[in-house]
C-alpha cells in the first residue's frame, strides 16, 4: 500500500506541475492582453509604449511553451493516430513506447540547447536591440522551462504506457468524444 500512496503523490506533484505551466501560460497571455490594451490608451493619448511589441512577443512564446505539458496530457496536441488506432492493443503498445522515447529524445535535446542558450545570454549580458535593453535570457526562460515540463510530460506518459495502461491522451480524448465533444479534433 504503501507504493500505491507514493505513486498518489507523486501524480499530484505532477499533475501540480503541469497546472503550474498552464497557469503561467494563462499569466502569460494576461501580460499579452493588458500590453494591448496599455498600447491602445497610449495611442489614445497620442504616446507610445516602448517595447510593447517585443514584450507581446516575448510573451507569446511563454504562452506557447508554458501550455505545452498540461496540452500534452489532455490530448489536445496535434497528433496523428491513423496508424496506432488501426493497431492491436500489444503492437499499438509498443508503437506507443517508441514514439515516446523518441519524443522524450527530442525533447531533451531541445531543453539541453535552449537552455544552453538562455545561459549563454545571461553570461554574455545579452539585450534586446529594441528601444528598451531588456534582458534576453529573461525570455528566452520560457522555452527551456516550457520543453522541460513537456519532457517530464513524456516521460510521465512513457512510465504510464510502460506500466499497461491507455495514455492519458487517448483516455481524455476518448472521454471527449464520449461526452461529444469534438472539438480538440477540428
Amino acid at each position: 500500500m504503501p507504493c500505491a500512496v507514493r505513486l498518489t503523490g507523486v501524480r499530484r506533484l505532477l499533475d501540480a506541475l503541469y497546472g503550474a505551466g498552464a497557469g503561467l501560460a494563462a499569466l502569460s497571455l494576461l501580460g499579452i492582453f493588458c500590453m494591448m490594451m496599455a498600447q491602445v490608451v497610449m495611442r489614445e493619448l497620442q504616446q507610445q509604449l516602448p517595447a510593447a511589441d517585443d514584450i507581446s512577443a516575448y510573451l507569446c512564446v511563454s504562452t506557447t511553451f508554458f501550455a505545452l505539458a498540461a496540452t500534452f496530457k489532455r490530448g489536445e496536441l496535434i497528433r496523428v493516430g491513423m496508424l496506432l488506432d488501426k493497431l492491436s492493443p500489444g503492437p499499438r503498445r509498443i508503437a506507443e513506447l517508441l514514439v515516446l522515447a523518441l519524443a522524450a529524445m527530442l525533447l531533451a535535446y531541445v531543453t539541453f540547447w535552449t537552455a544552453q542558450d538562455m545561459l549563454f545570454s545571461y553570461e554574455i549580458d545579452e539585450v534586446a536591440q529594441g528601444t528598451v535593453p531588456i534582458p534576453l535570457w529573461y525570455p528566452k526562460l520560457a522555452v527551456p522551462l516550457g520543453s522541460g515540463l513537456l519532457l517530464i510530460a513524456i516521460i510521465d506518459e512513457f512510465v504510464i504506457v510502460l506500466r499497461g495502461a491507455k495514455p492519458s491522451y487517448v483516455v481524455a480524448a476518448e472521454e471527449r468524444a464520449a461526452a461529444g465533444d469534438f472539438s480538440a479534433e477540428v
